[in-house]
């Protein structure tokens, strides 16, 4: 244990001697935290509108000032004809045309049908569909307003009703940075850890150190423990700034319990940092070392449920998800958070990110080999 001390008061005095690993472990998460969740929207505001209008109706009127009046879209281009319209499309100017073809207004009130055309600009495919399906729905309530005008109900109306309420558990309000803060800070924490860790092995062989280490009598057990727990330590002071800012600036108060997060980060960190050793032994230089942890950070991050749900994607990603320990922690994150979840509820995650644990520390530790 004394050659374990050691080791940590080599490594701590390590990290500190060099300033710059002070800032990119601390400042820059916090700067990422407090930006990224603002940019990290689901929602999509401000749809760029073209409107041709051959009507020029009353309802007409009425439809465009209620598609406007939403929130959701503005009006950049009134145009006489489709071609015009067009063109601001092709100028980047339109997100969506929205056709009224003439007699709407009249088709409408005599036939009790009239027909729009929607046209919308797929290059951002994510803001074409929503753009599609918002103004669809506000067409459809439109339309549910003018024929409940129409409608001559009797006194003693004979047909049943049914009336549907609904409540959004755990995050009522819909606030998206509640759903995205605690999945950045995992993210945040997870590229600390992995690139950190997998430069430090790599460090030692660049500055020649490791051919003392080598014929020292240190085990590599203590070895690779004297690498990864100084930032085990630092990851979680890290996860405490983050969870401080969380509550500050998003007002991110965790439904369950402080306890359930830091006994899962704690394993997490272990089975992440574990991964970085790892990679930090088959690397000959940082740069080696940099690229394989960001080629595999990048994969975990974008297949771990942040920014898209796990259900929606092929069968295939998902049996890859079930390998990817970025994804149980979100998990795990969001339900304590949001949900409240305890210890007992998130037990499948635990025993998962332990297999994790050993599965790459100890892979880490027989694959480093000393050579005297």
């Amino acid at each position: 244990m004394r050659v374990l001390k050691f080791l940590l008061q080599k490594e701590f005095r390590q990290i500190f001697r060099d300033p710059s690993i002070f800032r990119v472990l601390f400042i820059a998460p916090i700067v990422q935290l407090l930006i990224l969740p603002l940019a990290a929207n689901y929602q999509i505001k401000n749809i760029n509108l073209a409107v041709v209008d051959h009507d020029h109706s009353q309802y007409s009127q009425i439809l465009i000032n209620k598609i406007v009046s939403s929130g959701y879209f503005r009006l950049t281009d009134y145009s006489a004809t489709f071609p015009l319209a067009l063109q601001s499309v092709e100028l980047d100017k339109s997100d969506l045309i929205l056709e009224i073809p003439e007699h709407f207004q009249k088709d409408l009130v005599k036939d009790n049908k009239a027909n729009l055309f929607v046209a919308a600009n797929a290059i951002n495919g994510i803001k074409a569909g929503l753009g599609a399906a918002y103004i669809q729905q506000i067409i459809q309530n439109y339309n549910q307003t003018v024929r409940m005008k129409w409608i001559q109900f009797p006194r003693f109306s004979p047909q049943p009703t049914i009336d549907v309420e609904y409540s959004d558990w755990y995050n009522p309000n819909m606030n998206y940075p509640f759903f995205m803060v605690p999945g950045i800070l995992v993210m945040l924490i997870t590229i600390i850890g992995s690139n950190f860790a997998a430069l430090n092995i790599v460090k030692e062989k660049e500055l020649g150190t490791i051919e003392q280490i080598n014929v020292s009598p240190i085990k590599k057990t203590y070895f690779i423990l004297g690498k990864l727990i100084p930032f085990w330590i630092l990851a979680l002071v890290v996860l405490t700034a983050g969870l401080i800012i969380a509550r500050l600036v998003y007002n991110i108060i965790p439904v369950g319990h402080y306890i359930t997060i830091y006994i899962f980060s704690a394993i997490y960190l272990l089975a992440i940092l574990g991964l970085g050793l790892l990679m930090s032994t088959y690397a000959q230089t940082q740069q080696q070392s940099f690229l394989v942890a960001f080629f595999v950070i990048m994969i975990f991050n974008l297949m771990s449920g942040l920014f898209t749900p796990i259900e929606s994607m092929p069968h295939w990603a998902q049996v890859i998800t079930w390998f990817n320990p970025v994804s149980y922690f979100i998990e795990v994150m969001r339900m304590a958070i949001l949900k409240g979840s305890g210890l007992a509820d998130i037990k499948n995650q635990i025993f998962a990110i332990i297999g994790f644990a050993i599965f790459f520390n100890g892979w880490a530790i027989l694959n480093y080999r000393k050579r005297s």
